[in-house]
Parts: C-alpha cells; structure tokens; sequence
C-alpha cells in the first residue's frame, strides 16, 4: 500500500523555546551522555572480560548495559545537534526509524527487568537448584525471545504510524519522535494507534512491572518464613537492592507517561519524564550497580589496577 503521507520532514522543537538556554543544556546533557557512555560501557566490558562474572546475574546486567546504551543513543546526539543548529528538521524515515528504535529498546529494557528479577528468586529461594534451573541455554533463550518481542511491538507502532496521513503542521512538540506527540499531528481517524498504544503498550509497561514485584514479594514472604530474622532478611535483599532501584527508576515515569489518558497530558510535563528515562536513568544505572555491587567495583579495580 502506498504511503499516505504528504510530510516528507519534521521539526523538534526540542526541550525549551529558550534559546540562550541551548548552550548550557547541551553542555548538561553532553555530560550525562558522556557518563552514560562510559559507565555502561565499563560495565558491559568487566562482564565480558572478566570469568568471575560469567554468571546469569552478569549476563543480564550486560544485556541492561547494552540497551542503556543504545537507548539513550536514539535520542540524544539529534538532540544535542539540535541544541547546536538552528535546522531542527528530521525526515519522515528518519523520524519513524527513530521512533522504532525507541520502543524497540526501551520495551526490551521493560521485559529484562522482570526476567533479572526472577533470576534473583531463584538464586535466593532456590539456591541448591539455581545452576541447574538458570542454565547457559535458559539464560539466551529468555533474552532472545524478549528481544524479539521488543522489536515486534515496536515494529507494530513504527508501521501502523507510518500509515498515517501528515497533512497539517509538522512540528513535533518533543525533543525526540514518539508515537503520541505524531498522533497529535495526523489527519484523520488515529483511533486505532490510540489504542493499541494504551492496550499494548500498556501490556507491555504494566505486565512486567507487576511480575517484578511480584517476584519480590515472593522473595520477601520466602526470606520472613524461612529465617523469621530481620538481619537476614535484610542481608539477602541487598543483593536485590541495585536492581530494585533502577526497576522504580524506569518504570515510574514510564507508567506516568504511557498509562495514563492523552487527553489529559501536558507536553512540558511529558518532556520533562521521557528525558527522566530515556536519558538521566540510562546513565544512573551504572552509578547504582557499580556502587552498591561488591563483585563489579571488585571486577572494574582489578581491571584499572591491569591498565596501571
């Protein structure tokens, strides 16, 4: 069917109508990417060097590290050349290749998260079967098929978008493509991209926030019947606590955005959250594992001490 677009560009107008402010906002995020770069870069590195992390735990983490890092890339060097160049535009392609892109990793990142959580389960409620049960050929069997899922249900929105009609004004009121700020612009009856970005979209937010806690809440009653003592309870749980916190990092503002009614949205508002998980989280994951993970700081001092 042939394309039914007449826009063949677009216009992000990006975080701010402030110019002056561009400067130092590409000097903040520059930074932030930079960090992002290079922690989860660090961490993707000592989990593939280093034979003390080949567990599945580490194997997931290098897995986060990776989409942490694609994820932001996505985003942030258009928005850093638009902080830059007075030409906001992005073409038709390239906005929907961008948009893709976007779902593609972050809806992955959203299903890795439940399957780190269940690894933890196992290796804390079943630890004599945990090598057993997390196997080598598990392990890729589950972030194969969650990375298949992420790039079908991104496909479905890149598709299904790109068949809209683009007849009106072609500014986007966002720093990056995304399907709600296009819907705002199409002609026509968009009903059908509405929804499946409330049904699937919503499935695919909601379905892994709820089976990572439960898994936690499995792991809590598991710990308080077992040892009925605080201390150790609170001794296991801090294996738990990196992953737990970049779990309510991502999902928070990722439920706000996605969850709740268009009609109600408010563009500064939604730029505000999708620069909270698209861009700060990516880049604090690494800060939180690395500082609170004895084997990974471990792993990154015996690889500095090498290079030194």
């Amino acid at each position: 069917m042939a394309n039914q677009t007449s826009a063949t560009e677009f216009l992000l107008l990006g975080v701010t109508d402030i110019q002056e402010l561009n400067p130092i906002l590409f000097a903040i995020f520059f930074t932030i990417y930079f960090v992002n770069i290079t922690g989860n870069g660090a961490i993707l590195m000592i989990v593939i060097s280093d034979p003390k992390l080949h567990s599945p735990m580490y194997f997931f983490l290098g897995n986060l590290a990776c989409l942490d890092i694609c994820f932001s890339t996505v985003t942030l060097p258009k928005m850093l050349e638009n902080f830059l160049s007075t030409s906001k535009a992005i073409s038709f392609l390239g906005c929907i290749t961008q948009l893709h892109f976007f779902h593609f990793l972050g809806s992955t990142e959203a299903l890795l998260l439940p399957v780190m959580a269940f690894d933890r389960f196992v290796a804390i409620c079943k630890p004599l079967h945990y090598s057993v049960i997390m196997n080598r050929q598990l392990c890729i069997q589950m972030t194969v098929t969650i990375w298949i899922i992420g790039f079908l249900h991104a496909l479905l929105h890149s598709v299904m978008t790109s068949r809209l009609r683009f007849c009106g004004s072609n500014h986007i009121h966002h720093f990056f493509c995304d399907v709600k700020p296009l819907l705002d612009l199409a002609c026509g009856d968009a009903e059908l991209n509405l929804w499946l970005l409330s049904t699937i979209t919503g499935t695919i937010a909601l379905s892994p926030f709820f089976l990572t806690f439960l898994s936690y809440f499995y792991i809590i009653a598991y710990l308080f019947l077992k040892t009925r003592s605080c201390s150790m309870l609170h001794k296991a749980l801090s294996t738990c606590a990196s992953h737990f916190m970049v779990v309510i990092l991502f999902y928070a503002p990722v439920l706000f955005i996605y969850i709740r009614p268009t009609s109600g949205s408010s563009l500064d508002q939604d730029r505000v959250i999708a620069i909270m998980y698209s861009v700060v989280t990516p880049a604090l994951n690494p800060l939180i594992y690395t500082l609170r993970n004895k084997e990974v700081r471990s792993a990154l001092t015996r690889k500095m001490r090498r290079w030194l």
